[in-house]
């Protein structure tokens, strides 16, 4: 079954795995370039490092989908160590809105959408993977699609919205 099987989504992983790669870089370069501004900032240096973590995961979900004939346990495993590894760091970033008191609730909200739109599909995929129900990989592609939406929103707020 297509949900199941690695070798069905080569093509996706090839493509998401460069995509990521090079999104992952220019976020690098974005950041280099105004790294004092999100100095600045408070929680902004974690969000930088939160948008790099999401391509990252991208890249690596890609990568391990690669890997050539591997069962869909031993795929489902790594994706579950990826995303909750990714989950976990991400988590421990601070979310500050400003040095002057707590962040408002909407911004609160938002972080953590995007924190967990980019990592728990990946994990819901790994234990769909080893349980061969769920969905399987589908939810691999869903999360590959999402943490790249939530790492350019990510970006945008670390290139843009620091500027206003």
């Amino acid at each position: 079954m297509t949900a199941y099987d690695p070798s069905e989504w080569s093509d996706l992983f090839v493509a998401a795995a460069g995509a990521g790669a090079a999104l992952a870089g220019l976020v690098f370069v974005a950041v280099s370039i105004n790294i004092e501004r999100i100095l600045r900032f408070p929680g902004l240096p974690g969000r930088a490092l939160e948008t790099v973590l999401l391509l990252l995961g991208v890249v690596l979900v890609s990568v391990v989908g690669l890997f050539p004939g591997q069962s869909h346990t031993a795929l489902g495993l790594e994706l579950l160590a990826i995303g909750l590894g990714i989950a976990a760091v991400a988590a421990r970033q601070p979310v500050v809105f400003s040095a002057d008191g707590p962040p408002p609730a909407a911004w609160l909200v938002t972080r953590w959408t995007l924190r967990l739109a980019g990592t728990a599909p990946f994990v819901i995929a790994g234990a769909s993977l080893i349980a061969e129900a769920g969905g399987g990989l589908y939810w691999a592609g869903a999360g590959i699609a999402l943490a790249i939406t939530a790492a350019v929103a990510n970006a945008w707020v670390l290139l843009v919205e620091i500027l206003r």
